[in-house]
């Protein structure tokens, strides 16, 4: 086999569709996000601002953050010097943990090096401590959590997206004995909708089964101190395991899960892709807890992000273009095309300053490729115009049509 073509083959695919990913080089300006310097092909630097981040608080560079992380560094270095079994769990760790059981109203919370690895390896972990498990998925679950779930070995079942009475179907037709648990996100970031969480938790109460939410998404962003839409809606403590990020709205890197302290202990003694990775470095792990301390009591930097989130869909509204509007913070602006979906992101890219990546198949179904923007409350007025106006412009020029809201 001549691998360098089968290679090109691939690579060619990508082209010719139109989903070829590139990467934008940019440096975020300290103290100035969403402000960034482009590193031009060229060799020329440019300004550009951040429309496609999930640094979705700018925390990322909040100084209660970054001095946290400097901290760190001076009295402990860099790495962790191991797994967390051994030589790699430290006070850092142990304190972040802690900041977010409480978050989550649970009793305790475990670290992972990110949110993928922690559903990828608690999905995958839990058909060993359950025996017969059969877990139900919701079909537009994030990646790492399908990935999880398929690799465990156990019994799935998918569910239509949202849909309840499918899911009582599947779980009507399966045996009443056998351990269940439902999977589902509260937030789902391609179209910016929501689970049903009271009614996917009444489900799981009537069938005996165990819920796994992911929260990645709402993380920071909902609930009276930021620990998510469950919170928000006061249901945390209906919840058994929940998935989470420390890379978005937290503004740092990592994942987690948090549960009763007897579901972590099983996880973290069963889990390979807990036990056989390297910890967060300490300076990541003092960052992301002095940001989660701080989140805990901004409810008016909440407040701001939502407004921004509301402003925006309704100018892109008044202009016509076909945006999601599900009432979450995610505005995804529809395309329908791969091509035309990344011109318009290297047009806005070259011609307006504005970076915000083209979002195309397998993330989204062919036909509703998209370009998604994440408004913060770091996004002001004049982020806000130019944005606007440049894309008046480019939907005029590309001749798109405006006729038909997408949702």
């Amino acid at each position: 086999m001549n691998y360098d073509d089968a290679l090109d083959a691939a690579l060619g695919k990508l082209h010719d569709e139109g989903r070829y990913r590139t990467f934008v080089d940019i440096a975020r300006t300290n103290g100035q996000f969403p402000h960034a310097v482009w590193h031009h092909p060229s060799g020329t630097e440019r300004p550009v601002t951040v429309w496609c981040g999930n640094d979705y608080l700018g925390m990322g560079q909040h100084p209660v953050v970054t001095d946290a992380m400097h901290g760190a560094i001076d009295a402990v270095g860099a790495g962790s010097g191991g797994t967390r079994n051994i030589s790699g769990t430290t006070v850092y760790h142990k304190a972040l943990e802690g900041e977010l059981a409480d978050w989550h109203g649970k009793e305790a919370a475990l670290l992972f090096t990110s949110a993928y690895i922690a559903n990828d390896a608690t999905l995958s972990t839990l058909p060993k401590l359950f025996p017969g498990l059969i877990i139900y998925s919701d079909a537009l679950n994030h990646a790492s959590m399908i990935e999880g779930i398929r690799r465990n070995g156990g019994a799935k079942r998918i569910f239509r997206h949202n849909d309840l009475d499918h899911l009582r179907q599947l779980l009507e037709a399966d045996d009443p004995a056998a351990p269940k648990l439902i999977a589902f996100e509260s937030v789902y970031s391609m179209d910016g909708d929501f689970g049903p969480i009271g009614a996917l938790c009444d489900l799981a109460e009537e069938f005996g089964a165990l819920t796994y939410l992911d929260e990645v998404h709402a993380v920071g962003m909902y609930g009276p101190r930021g620990g998510g839409v469950a919170e928000r809606d006061r249901l945390g403590h209906r919840i058994d395991i929940v998935n989470g990020t420390l890379g978005k709205a937290v503004g740092v890197h990592g994942g987690y899960i948090a549960a009763s302290a007897r579901m972590v202990d099983a996880v973290r003694s069963y889990a390979p892709g807990f036990i056989f990775t390297t910890s967060l470095p300490p300076a990541v792990a003092a960052g992301a807890a002095a940001s989660v301390r701080f989140i805990k009591s901004a409810r008016d930097l909440r407040e701001a992000h939502q407004t921004q989130a509301r402003v925006l869909k309704t100018r892109l509204r008044g202009l016509g273009l076909p945006i999601i509007d599900h009432g979450s913070h995610i505005v995804p602006l529809i395309v329908g095309d791969p091509k035309h979906t990344k011109m318009m992101s290297d047009m806005l890219l070259e011609d307006w300053g504005i970076y915000v990546q083209p979002i195309n198949f397998p993330t989204v179904p062919r036909g509703t490729e998209r370009l998604r923007f994440t408004p913060s409350p770091v996004h002001g007025p004049k982020e806000m115009d130019a944005l606007v106006g440049a894309l008046d412009s480019l939907w005029s020029r590309c001749a798109l049509n405006r006729a038909e809201l997408a949702g």
